[in-house]
């Protein structure tokens, strides 16, 4: 990516600023030359032809919505003359194209091998009067090593500060115990999240994650991808990769499911982008939604997790939870991530309960925050290929899974929200 725009797919009729371009600027897009007719900031589109009222602008070799009025050659393309195309339920059909990842050799990690396969100890704490009470949360948590998940009725102590530091130090003595050793990163369960995105989150950051899904899931290895309202317009992508028709049918119910949440809250589904997101140029939903399936790379979807269902299927996973960072974080971690990576194009400083790398899109954040991000791959912008920067992420992966730590732990941040739905008495 040498030049000063990104044309992504050879079917799009408008192309990515990869820098700030001036009005009057001559651009050449190899087949013929233009001039820009207004300013375009970085991570904006720029119409490659002219676009009549009506007709679909196409980004990524897809619609990402309708001209609202007659764009010029060179103009900015946005939301004062695009609109989203997305509306409703849809009806889908099973039209599989599976891509097997090629195998690759195998890679290890430095990590604990736990009783069980599993890491960490957690100490869980409750007042005594709950309707979800430590009695009814063992109910769902099923068999548990008591050596490594104690709890804690703080109305059953005469000083729940004292106990709990007294059950914190014995569940680190235990930890203390285990020693780290080479482990496969087939055994890796990684989750992909994406918030704060811009124009060049789905040109930069999301396919190096994409890049970093595939080498994972050659090797045996789990990712999984979530935030549903970041799938709609982009759906058909996922539901063409899905393992079996069985698989298929979860998909589609994951998509409908999540419009029907909404609509039954009398919310609109393609409420999205946010205005941090218009900011950095990204315009309808679907021009979200295509950046952000990015992340999933071209891996088959095996299985599909409701929200709060631990993984049970390796390679790609679709999980059930909303688009909110924090949420959707906490969920992945539940369902069984040791490691979440977060891409960014505005920035965030959140953390959550297992460590969350924090991946630029663009070199002007990674400069600017250095105590929220990790990689950058705003670097893609000025020069190199995603193969490089993915296998680069892959790298730093294993340092993490190795105990290198990532910016928001540093800072001393961990993070945790859950999805609530309906009334609050």
């Amino acid at each position: 990516m040498k030049s000063t725009i990104l044309k992504i797919h050879p079917n799009d009729n408008v192309a990515v600023a990869l820098s700030f371009l001036k009005k009057g600027m001559e651009l050449n897009t190899g087949a013929e030359s233009f001039i820009l007719e207004e300013d375009i900031p970085q991570g904006h589109k720029l119409a490659l032809r002219d676009i009549p009222s009506g007709t679909s602008v196409v980004k990524y070799g897809s619609p990402i919505g309708t001209a609202s009025s007659y764009i010029q050659k060179g103009s900015w393309v946005h939301t004062h003359n695009l609109k989203t195309d997305l509306d409703g339920q849809l009806t889908y059909s099973y039209k599989g194209h599976i891509i097997e990842p090629a195998p690759r050799e195998e890679r290890f990690f430095s990590g604990y091998r736990r009783s069980g396969g599993k890491a960490g100890g957690v100490l869980v704490l409750g007042l005594g009067c709950e309707n979800s009470s430590i009695e009814v949360l063992k109910s769902y948590i099923g068999e548990y090593d008591p050596q490594r998940v104690r709890f804690l009725v703080t109305q059953e102590c005469v000083d729940e500060i004292a106990e709990g530091l007294k059950i914190e130090r014995e569940l680190c003595d235990y930890a203390s115990s285990f020693q780290r050793e080479p482990i496969s990163c087939r055994e890796l369960i990684v989750g992909l999240k994406c918030g704060g995105s811009d124009g060049l989150s789905g040109i930069t950051a999301n396919p190096t994650v994409g890049v970093f899904s595939n080498l994972l899931i050659a090797r045996g290895g789990t990712t999984i991808l979530t935030e549903v309202p970041e799938m709609f317009g982009a759906e058909a992508l996922l539901l063409n990769r899905c393992r079996d028709e069985a698989v298929f049918r979860k998909t589609v119910d994951l998509i409908n499911s999540f419009k029907n949440y909404f609509q039954s809250h009398g919310q609109t589904i393609y409420e999205n982008p946010s205005p941090g997101n218009k900011k950095g140029g990204i315009s309808t939903l679907e021009d979200k939604s295509l950046g952000c399936t990015q992340k999933s790379g071209s891996a088959p979807v095996e299985d599909v997790l409701r929200y709060g269902q631990a993984i049970k299927k390796r390679g790609l996973n679709l999980l059930s939870a909303p688009g909110n960072d924090l949420v959707a974080s906490t969920a992945l971690a539940a369902a069984g991530a040791q490691i979440i990576l977060f891409t960014t194009g505005r920035g965030t400083p959140f953390a959550s309960p297992v460590p969350t790398v924090k991946i630029s899109s663009n070199s002007a954040l990674f400069e600017s925050k250095p105590g929220w991000i990790d990689f950058n791959c705003g670097t893609l912008a000025e020069g190199g290929t995603v193969e490089e920067t993915g296998a680069a992420l892959f790298d730093h992966v294993l340092e993490v899974a190795s105990g290198r730590y990532v910016r928001s732990e540093e800072a001393g941040f961990h993070d945790m929200a859950i999805f609530k739905q309906g009334v609050t008495l």
